[in-house]
């Protein structure tokens, strides 16, 4: 197997520069892939390191400096992610004041197809004393200190970009992140495997959640979330008075407060399998996420369909736990904790389709999990999935 390390700051090894492919190690290949490393310059990205990967039809662009998020991506001309207010991007984590704004600063730099939301903390803002743990945590804001592309010899020559990003500190939590992203040639689909380490001498809790994030030409007027709901609780009680249609999307409408919705959701199977899709309106293109409820068990549905220059967006959120204050999270049993020396697995799959026979697999793939049974819809905010006060 192939193998580049970019970055390895054990070693002092930084490669600002790099591009692979089909060609270049002489793999035989029905479709021409490539993976290019380059820094961005100028403005707030200056600085950012970015690995393009184009297996051929699918495109994505991994960012090691932002704890190895996927910043946007393509698939056969299909844009995968969104139009942030955030223009500039991607920011450096050292223009990102996470403690700013009461604790909402990580919103400044937010504007991925792909960010991940942890590993302390990925909640609301809150004070425990002294410190202010900050929304949605730190790892989306943690550059990796190692990052390798690995290509497999054998067919189908599987493209992987491995990153490596530590969020720790004295008196705090020591974890590792391992991820890899990986992709086939000319497949429709990533997949995001991540191993959490706790690197401490003592079990330390753990927060996670994976923010998919996308915009048009999947969400649009009539778009549809679909997914094999066993329960559903709105956030709030604004959220609350839109549930009896939660599952469609309305037009751009500027000064539209975001709606959030919690799930459990059925899965299947000895790995409790489960999935969730968006649609367009006319059912012709798709994006799903595939993950396993052992690991994710908890599901949040994100829509804020402002106006398309104030952040038109959805985002698909499998996770740990919900994105509730942490202390609300632990009362409730949803923290993980981790041993030493021990890992947290999660993997989520994105596959896009971009033909209506496509999206009605996908649908009937959910419909015969809804099967398992009829969903309980909570109409307000209720224990034990979101805070009634």
């Amino acid at each position: 197997m192939p193998s580049f390390v970019l970055t390895d700051t054990t070693r002092s090894t930084h490669v600002d520069a790099f591009r692979t492919g089909a060609a270049e190690l002489g793999l035989p290949s029905a479709v021409n892939w490539n993976v290019v490393k380059k820094a961005l310059r100028g403005g707030r990205r200056d600085g950012v390191d970015v690995i393009e990967v184009d297996n051929g039809a699918l495109s994505l662009t991994i960012v090691p400096t932002r704890g190895m998020g996927i910043w946007k991506g393509l698939y056969r001309g299909l844009r995968l992610g969104w139009d942030s207010p955030v223009a500039d991007g991607p920011v450096h984590p050292s223009q990102v004041n996470l403690e700013a704004w009461g604790g909402l600063g990580w919103l400044d730099g937010f504007d991925e197809l792909l960010a991940r939301c942890g590993l302390e903390t990925n909640g609301p803002p809150f004070r425990d004393g002294v410190r202010t743990y900050t929304l949605h945590g730190r790892i989306a804001n943690i550059p990796a200190h190692y990052v390798a592309v690995h290509i497999d010899n054998a067919p189908p020559h599987t493209i992987t970009v491995e990153g490596h990003v530590d969020e720790a500190r004295l008196f705090g939590p020591r974890f590792r992140l391992v991820t890899k992203t990986s992709m086939v040639p000319g497949s429709n689909r990533v997949v995001v495997h991540d191993e959490v380490y706790n690197l401490k001498d003592q079990p330390t809790e753990i927060e996670l959640l994976y923010h998919w994030n996308f915009g048009p030409p999947f969400l649009e007027e009539g778009s549809r979330f679909v997914a094999p709901v066993k329960t559903i609780t709105p956030r709030t009680p604004h959220a609350a008075a839109a549930i009896g249609h939660y599952d469609v999307y309305g037009p751009p409408q500027p000064g539209f407060s975001e709606q959030v919705y919690f799930f459990e959701l059925h899965s299947e199977g000895a790995e409790k399998r489960s999935l969730a899709l968006l649609r367009n309106q006319a059912g012709d293109r798709g994006v799903a996420l595939r993950f396993t409820t052992t690991q994710l068990p908890m599901f949040t549905l994100w829509k804020n369909t402002g106006g398309l220059a104030d952040g038109y967006v959805t985002g698909l959120e499998p996770g740990l736990n919900l994105p509730n204050p942490r202390a609300f999270e632990t009362a409730r049993g949803r923290v993980s904790k981790i041993a030493p020396g021990a890992s947290q697995v999660a993997q989520t799959v994105l596959e896009v389709v971009d033909a209506a026979d496509a999206v009605a697999r996908l649908e009937t793939e959910i419909k015969d999990l809804q099967a398992h049974g009829a969903p309980k819809i909570n109409a307000v905010p209720d224990e034990p999935f979101a805070p009634t006060d």
